[in-house]
């Protein structure tokens, strides 16, 4: 009994994640990519809310509603597979290529490129099955704020 509950309090059961939508997984990808460096800067917060409001047609208020809820999601999963599983699944190649630079437009938001911040985008170039031709191209449209990701449905072409 007491060894069960000293395993409890080191190796607590991980959080289950609530489901996830294509709204949802980029919101968390977002803040990742935001806190890949160590540094949730006010820059990277801003520049999420803003995308998040442009991609899912939100006023400032829902934005930030749903960054909050995508910065608890992105907190308690374990590993970016979800989410990117979550991306691959309801959206076509050019979509996921604007996700991609949508990341870069928050990795680039405070003005400098981290190491960091490279690799965790390289991962989910990766993870989203673009290639390195379209990774550079999602790169140079990330350092246009104004990158847009189309809209996200349900399914592929939604």
């Amino acid at each position: 009994m007491i060894a069960d509950l000293l395993r409890r309090l080191t190796h607590p059961r991980p959080k289950s994640l609530p489901p996830l939508d294509a709204r949802l997984a980029l919101g968390a990808m977002l803040v990742r990519v935001a806190k890949s460096d160590g540094n949730y800067a006010v820059e990277e917060i801003s520049r999420i809310d803003r995308i998040l409001a442009r991609t899912f047609r939100l006023n400032v208020v829902e934005a930030a509603k749903l960054r909050a809820q995508a910065e608890r999601v992105e907190h308690d999963a374990p590993d970016d597979d979800a989410f990117a599983a979550a991306i691959c699944q309801t959206v076509d190649e050019v979509t996921r290529e604007a996700v991609l630079a949508a990341l870069w437009q928050v990795a680039l938001a405070d003005g400098v490129p981290k190491p960091a911040e490279d690799a965790y985008l390289a991962a989910m170039a990766d993870r989203l099955g673009i290639d390195a031709e379209h990774v550079a191209q999602a790169q140079a449209a990330g350092a246009d704020e104004k990158t847009v990701v189309p809209r996200m449905g349900s399914r592929p072409g939604e």
